[in-house]
């Protein structure tokens, strides 16, 4: 016996159909004698279709008045599942995240979470009933209704399994666990058994798009362990923890690549104590992110050459304030190139192995894949190449690494 909550997203639940397998799940779980908390998306779709509607009466929409629509999504979900498991015989009660007191701050459309009341949940599931919580949303404290942003139900999940210490957070979506790397373009990539925390916030702040950032923060922060699994196929999934003595030691444990980069170089500044700052300063109040920075010197010390990246959505952006500032600075130049990547290599192994950096290199170089930037951390290695090359650079690395090969036990 255990308490399971599980999180289904918006696709798992995209239809009367979808939302009565989802039934036949939690029923499956209650029927072992598990305690079961369920945390639902809007439907797939419905929360962009309430977006555009907001924006057809008032561009851009008031943030109370939107957060207020778009939450009205979940709540379709809740009562649905709830009356579904009636039907099959379970007693099933629904709430919006206001009813369970999911306390958040004020911050419309991208709420934090403060804190979470689990004492109506923890009386239902004494009681013998299935608890079904709108994903996404809560309340502030001036009771305005409020969501949590992109990924939000993932968070709301992995929040009230903190709250009510669950044994396991489970989410459900439309893949069956956490590969190697994406099967589209390997198709031999594995699912992995088991990934660290550090490894999963590695790989989904690197492009992958299986779980959000915050809710493997949040979930590593309270340690929660957290499982994800197909709503639509069998199996195991991907389990999510801490590393353990017995874990496998893999050297890497997944590829995970961007192809939303964009690269910009300012050449030919004079090199004066600041000058990064006088450069990035400016880039970052255009509340533009930047990524990864190279920096190199000449010769003879006089000038700099600064590089940088920054999402493709941000280039344009980017580019025109790098040129007032070449201006300013009386730079030689300024270039920028949108058809950049970033594969990232990942693996808590690489903290007592070497030779994975040249290891890397040698198998770039062999396809003629030239390396534009490098950047490193203790569990990852990161290169921003020619756009053309990504698919071709992502299969030669999990061939060398061997990624389609479970390690020894």
């Amino acid at each position: 016996m255990a308490l399971i909550v599980q999180k289904y997203g918006g696709t798992s639940v995209g239809s009367a159909e979808r939302i009565e397998n989802v039934a036949n799940k939690v029923a499956a779980f209650r029927d072992r004698g598990d305690d079961v908390v369920v945390v639902v998306s809007a439907m797939s779709g419905e929360t962009n279709r309430l977006i555009d509607l907001a924006k057809s009466i008032q561009s851009p929409p008031d943030p109370r008045e939107l957060d207020a629509l778009i939450a009205t999504g979940e709540q379709v979900t809740i009562a649905l599942l709830s009356m579904a498991l009636k039907k099959r015989g379970y007693d099933a009660r629904s709430y919006t995240g206001g009813q369970v007191r999911i306390l958040t701050d004020s911050s419309f459309n991208k709420a934090r979470i403060l804190a979470i009341d689990e004492k109506n949940m923890r009386t239902d599931l004494a009681a013998g009933r299935v608890v079904v919580v709108a994903g996404f949303q809560g309340v502030d404290e001036h009771s305005n209704i409020t969501t949590l942003g992109r990924g939000g139900s993932d968070t709301t999940g992995v929040a009230l399994a903190a709250a009510l210490k669950a044994d396991e957070c489970q989410i459900y979506t439309d893949v069956d666990g956490v590969y190697t790397t994406d099967p589209r373009v390997v198709p031999e990539a594995r699912r992995l058994d088991r990934i660290t925390f550090e490894e999963m916030l590695e790989m989904a702040s690197l492009g992958s798009k299986v779980l959000q950032i915050r809710s493997v923060e949040f979930a590593g922060k309270y340690n929660v362990p957290l499982r994800v699994l197909s709503s639509f196929q069998g199996g195991p999934g991907t389990l999510i923890t801490y590393e353990e003595e017995g874990m496998e030691e893999a050297l890497i444990s997944g590829i995970a690549f961007n192809r939303d980069e964009a690269q910009l170089t300012i050449q030919g500044v004079p090199d004066q104590p600041g000058v990064a700052y006088r450069i990035l300063g400016p880039i970052g109040a255009a509340n533009i992110e930047v990524d990864m920075i190279v920096q190199n010197t000449s010769a003879d010390g006089s000038t700099t050459d600064l590089t940088f990246t920054v999402h493709r959505n941000d280039f344009d952006k980017a580019l025109s304030v790098l040129k007032d500032v070449a201006a300013e600075l009386g730079a030689r130049e300024v270039k920028g190139d949108t058809k950049t990547v970033k594969i990232s290599l990942v693996g808590v192994g690489m903290r007592s192995h070497a030779g994975i950096a040249s290891t890397m290199f040698e198998a770039l170089a062999k396809e003629g894949i030239n390396i534009r930037m490098i950047s490193t951390s203790e569990i990852k290695i990161s290169v921003v190449i020619e756009e053309k090359y990504l698919e071709l650079g992502v299969r030669a690395l999990h061939s060398v690494f061997k990624l389609d090969q479970a390690p020894a036990a």
